[in-house]
Order: structure tokens, then sequence, then C-alpha cells
């Protein structure tokens, strides 16, 4: 999980040390900047753009709301108030969370399991899709190769690395499989095991195997046994 990169917008000083004690027993986020108020959090935000804001809602001048109101990016939210009388308004704002000063810790660690859940959301979102027509760069020791996504037709796990076959080679990629998976389009490519994923335009043919499994015979006369789970979700997707 990376490190979560946190703002605190609030007048108190009291109330920012207070904040940050709390975030001493919680490593993964790091406080990158502090305001005391509206106009400066918002110069700020727009600078660092944090991860996760924490944001008081009654400061001089302009309010917690204002401040969300005038960013275009807003990060995750957790209003902490001394007023329990916004909380229904915090939530039209689309804060995570809202804590009442003084903050208990428990309370708060709770919030923070949720900033973690949401982060990794938002993660996972961003991870771009390759397409059909997109090329890799593959690097393995001294070789290297562009090789178009279409020309894989194997993808299998080799201890803490993936093994890919593509055109008459195959070289190691230093992620899981499970990384590659996220981005791999779903038109062309099957999860066949825990261990594989198969390029569907290669298979030639299938046969009914053990256990309810199916063995997916490849063009090149590789075969790859498809788990029962698998080989379930391949007859949905492809029956008619």
């Amino acid at each position: 999980m990376k490190t979560i990169k946190a703002v605190i917008v609030e007048d108190s000083r009291l109330a920012r040390n207070e904040l940050k004690e709390l975030l001493k027993n919680h490593p993964d986020i790091e406080v990158i900047g502090e305001a005391e108020n509206v106009d400066v959090g918002y110069a700020l935000i727009n600078e660092t753009q944090p991860d996760l804001l924490f944001l008081d809602i009654n400061m001089p001048e302009k309010d917690g709301f204002e401040l969300l109101e005038m960013l275009d990016n807003v990060p995750i939210t957790i209003f902490t108030t001394a007023f329990d009388e916004y909380a229904i308004k915090s939530f039209e704002y689309n804060a995570l969370d809202y804590l009442l000063k003084p903050i208990n810790p428990v309370r708060f660690a709770k919030a923070l399991e949720k900033v973690t859940t949401k982060v990794q959301e938002i993660s996972e979102k961003r991870i771009e899709k390759l397409s059909l027509s997109n090329q890799i760069f593959i690097k393995d020791g001294e070789k290297c190769w562009l090789v178009k996504i279409s020309d894989i037709y194997l993808f299998e796990v080799d201890g803490n690395y993936t093994k890919v076959f593509f055109l008459n080679e195959k070289a190691m990629l230093n992620k899981s499989l499970n990384q590659i998976e996220k981005k791999l389009p779903e038109a062309l490519f099957c999860r066949a095991n825990r261990s594989q994923i198969i390029n569907i335009d290669y298979i030639s043919k299938m046969d009914v195997w053990f256990s309810g499994n199916l063995l997916a015979h490849l063009h090149n006369d590789s075969k790859v046994e498809i788990s029962r789970r698998q080989a379930s979700h391949f007859k949905e997707r492809f029956s008619f």
C-alpha cells in the first residue's frame, strides 16, 4: 500500500497538533502540509494534490464547505469539528467521515481504515486497460522486445515473477499475474487457473477434462488446463 499524503486545514493550532499526534500511530499517512484558513488551504491543496484532507468546518471568513466548493479536484475528506449539527450536510459533500472533537483514537483509527479502502478503490479504477492494438516493452536480462498484446498467447506464474510467451519467444516480467490481469483487455484474455492466463484467439479446440475442468489446445500445440471454477466462467462467457 502506498503512503497516503494528507493535508490538514484547521484554524486551531492545538487541533492541528492533536491530529498529527494521532497520526503518529498510523505511519501509512504522511502529513505533507497544514493550513490555518480556507484560502491558504486552497493554495496548498492545489499545489500538493493530497490523497486525504482533514477539514475543520467552522473557520474565520470561509468555512470548510466553501473550500470544497472552490476545489476542482476534491481529496478524500474527513471533517473534524466540535459541532455535530453539520453531520448530515457533510455527507452531502461526499465526506468519507465526520469526527467530533476531541477525537477518540479508536474512532479515528476506524476512519483511517475507510481511507485505506477508498484509496485502494481509487487506485484500481485508475489502472488503464491495454487495447488490442497496444504494444508493450519487455526486457529480460540483455534481451528486449516490443510486443503487440495480440501476439502474446500465455502468461504463467513463475515464483515471484510472471513468464510471458509470445511468438517463438518467452521472457520474465517482474510483476504478479494479478497485476498483469488488471491491465489486459478482457475481450482477448481469460484466466485459465490460478497460475495461467491465455489468449483466447490462440485456442484451437477444447476438451472436457477431469473433475469438470477443460483442456485448451493452443495453435502452437501448447495445452492449458482450465480449472473447474474458470471453466464455468468460460462457458458462460463464450456460450450462445
